[in-house]
C-alpha cells in the first residue's frame, strides 16, 4: 500500500463496488455522483469561510444544482492532498442549508418573504441577504430592485415552481431544507482522522478517531518494529467541538489564536486539517 490513498478513490470502491450503493448525488448537470468537490476562487475578504459559504459558491460558479435532496452529502474541500490548501483554516457549518441549490424546489423571495419566481445570479453577494438565498426573488420585487441602475443589466431567469405548491404558497411559509453535519475527516501529514458525531440531533455528543494513536512493537529493534508492530487505534470525546463550530466560539478561536499552534489540539484538526465534511438528512433517511 502507498503511504496516502484519496478518500474519495476509496469511497467510491466501497461504495459502488462493494457495497452496490446508488450514488448519492444526482446533479442538474446529468451528472450522479458519490461526493461534490468545492470549486471556487480565493476571497481574500474571508478570513474563516465556513462550508455553507463556499458550497455555494461553488454551486454558483459551477451553475448546476442538485435534482433532489440527498440522504448524504460528502462535500471536498477545496485542497489537494496534504499540500495544497486554499483556505489555511476553514469551519465545518453544524448545519448546511440546502434550499437554494435544489432544482424546482420552492424557493423565498429575499425581499417579501413571498415565493420566489425568478433567480438572478448577479444578484449573489450584492444584496442584504447573503448567500445564494439573496438570489431568488419574486414577480412583485423583481422590477424594483432591479430598477437601479448598478442592476440594469442584470439577467434574472424564471424558477421552475411546483405546481401543487402553488395553490399553498399564500397560506404557509415556504419551507427551509437543512442537512445535519455528522462527520469530518481530516489529514495534516501521512494519514486521515475522524470526528464522528455519536447519534443525530443538536445534543449528540462528538469523538475523534484516529486508527494510529499509538504503537506496540514486538521488538526493541525499530525496522523489526516496524515490521512485525501494529497500529493501536483511540477514540477519545470531543465535548468542545460544538461550542467550536458555532459562529461565536469559531470566531474566539481564531481571534485568540492567531498563530495555528495556538489552537487546541482537536481544534486545530478540526478547522485547519478538514478534508471532507459529512452530511445527512434524517427526513430523506427515513423513506430513501
Amino acid at each position: 500500500m502507498s503511504e496516502e490513498k484519496d478518500p474519495e478513490e476509496f469511497l467510491n470502491s466501497l461504495l459502488a463496488q462493494i457495497l452496490r450503493a446508488d450514488p448519492f448525488l444526482k446533479l442538474s448537470s446529468g451528472l450522479d455522483t458519490f461526493y461534490y468537490q468545492l470549486f471556487v476562487e480565493k476571497d481574500e475578504r474571508l478570513n474563516l469561510p465556513s462550508v455553507q459559504q463556499l458550497f455555494e459558491q461553488s454551486f454558483l460558479a459551477s451553475n448546476i444544482k442538485l435534482k433532489e435532496v440527498p440522504s448524504c452529502l460528502i462535500i471536498q474541500m477545496p485542497r489537494f492532498g496534504k499540500n495544497f490548501k486554499m483556505y489555511p483554516r476553514i469551519l465545518p457549518s453544524q448545519v448546511l442549508d440546502v434550499t437554494d441549490i435544489i432544482e424546482d424546489s420552492p424557493r423565498q423571495c429575499w425581499v417579501c418573504g413571498k415565493l420566489a419566481e425568478y433567480e438572478c445570479r448577479e444578484c449573489f453577494g450584492k444584496m442584504q441577504c447573503e448567500g445564494l438565498e439573496g438570489t431568488a426573488i419574486c414577480k412583485s420585487c423583481i422590477d424594483s430592485v432591479h430598477h437601479h441602475s448598478k442592476r440594469l443589466n442584470h439577467k434574472p431567469v424564471p424558477l421552475s415552481v411546483p405546481q401543487d405548491f402553488i395553490p399553498m404558497a399564500p397560506h404557509c411559509e415556504v419551507p427551509r431544507l437543512y442537512m445535519e453535519l455528522f462527520a469530518v475527516v481530516c489529514i495534516e501529514t501521512s494519514h486521515y482522522v475522524a470526528f464522528v458525531k455519536a447519534a443525530s440531533g443538536q445534543d449528540a455528543p462528538w469523538c475523534f478517531f484516529d486508527s494510529m494513536a499509538d504503537r506496540n512493537g514486538n521488538s526493541g529493534d525499530s525496522a523489526l518494529s516496524e515490521q512485525n508492530g501494529y497500529n493501536i487505534p483511540k477514540m477519545v470525546p470531543v465535548p468542545d467541538l460544538p461550542r467550536w463550530l458555532t459562529e461565536e466560539g469559531s470566531r474566539a478561536l481564531n481571534e485568540e489564536a492567531v498563530n495555528d499552534k495556538m489552537l487546541p489540539e482537536h481544534a486545530k484538526r478540526l478547522l485547519c486539517d478538514a478534508y471532507m465534511c459529512m452530511y445527512q438528512s434524517t427526513d430523506v433517511m427515513m423513506y430513501r
